[in-house]
């Protein structure tokens, strides 16, 4: 009985070391403020500069695989095109994604180029990951690394007045391809799935309800700087509420915290800002430079 009570208490004990951080340090779009976002290096970045969540967007391609790729389209800002030329602004609408295949997209260099709004960000040849190639890389590179295990914060792009324009028809299509690709290569208890399209969480929330999905956290991004607000449109209280830094109070993190609901504001990019937002009581943050963040 003791042996048993024992090897009980590990187990729990790796769990709460691995996924109840203390204060959750999330690399946005890996670590967009040093390696080409929304890229396999950017990942392995945040991941050597210790973060507990990479954060990361999912768009869908014509053939419905599932790219991490904060737009669903090539960003004149970075993107180069297969024969050298950069993407221009007045060519964005054209490179949609989901008018194109994955192996049409990967064509397409992500990283060569650096991005001008982040001018500490290194120039790496790279592309648009699958989903899936994204998690076995990152995972591999723990395991050879010898690195704590971690949280995918994963974003599904989508607005409404895009529905079968840049991405699928309906939410259900766009949720259930990201969900099987998150249980075939991740623990539910290891991932959060978070979206500013309501439409999106409030179909998870009732699959995770009705035992269609695995119970896997949900994060409400919002915009309106008004957790109540956002809790009565969603319908239910999310894991997690993640707003934009700028406008979140002390106020607002503790009647959060009240129902039970952590905040993860974002993108907060200075050690000024972060040692601000974390007196606030926020339970963690995103940022693009999680080197910046080791004096929290």
């Amino acid at each position: 009985m003791k042996k048993y009570i024992s090897l009980t208490f590990c187990i729990l004990f790796v769990y709460t070391q691995m996924f109840a951080q203390d204060f959750d340090l999330e690399g946005h779009r890996g670590a967009r403020g040093l390696m080409p976002e929304n890229t396999i290096p950017a990942f392995k970045k945040a991941l050597d500069l210790g973060v507990t969540t990479l954060e990361m967007d999912v768009c869908i391609s014509k053939d419905k695989k599932v790219v991490v790729s904060h737009e669903p389209y090539m960003n004149a800002l970075y993107a180069t095109k297969p024969n050298g030329l950069e993407v221009t602004k007045a060519e964005e609408a054209s490179l949609n994604l989901y008018q194109m295949t994955y192996p049409q997209i990967k064509q397409f260099d992500t990283g060569k180029r650096g991005n001008a709004l982040f001018p500490e960000q290194e120039k790496v040849a790279t592309h648009k990951p699958l989903l899936s190639e994204t998690i076995k890389a990152c995972e591999a590179y723990i395991k050879e690394k010898g690195l704590k295990a971690v949280r995918y914060n994963i974003e599904i792009k989508s607005e409404e007045k895009e529905y079968g324009i840049s991405q699928p028809e309906t939410v259900e299509e766009f949720s259930n391809l990201v969900y099987q690709e998150i249980i075939k290569y991740l623990p539910a208890n290891s991932v959060i799935l978070q979206s500013f399209d309501f439409n999106v969480l409030k179909f998870w929330h009732k699959q995770i309800e009705t035992k269609q999905y695995q119970n896997i956290a949900l994060s409400a991004l919002d915009e309106k700087t008004n957790p109540e607000k956002a809790f009565e449109e969603l319908g239910f209280l999310p894991s997690f509420y993640s707003p934009y830094y700028k406008t979140l109070t002390k106020e607002q993190v503790q009647f959060c915290h009240e129902k039970n609901v952590k905040v993860v504001p974002w993108t907060v990019n200075t050690l000024e800002d972060m040692k601000k937002i974390k007196a606030t009581g926020v339970d963690g943050l995103i940022t693009d430079y999680p080197n910046r963040a080791k004096d929290l």
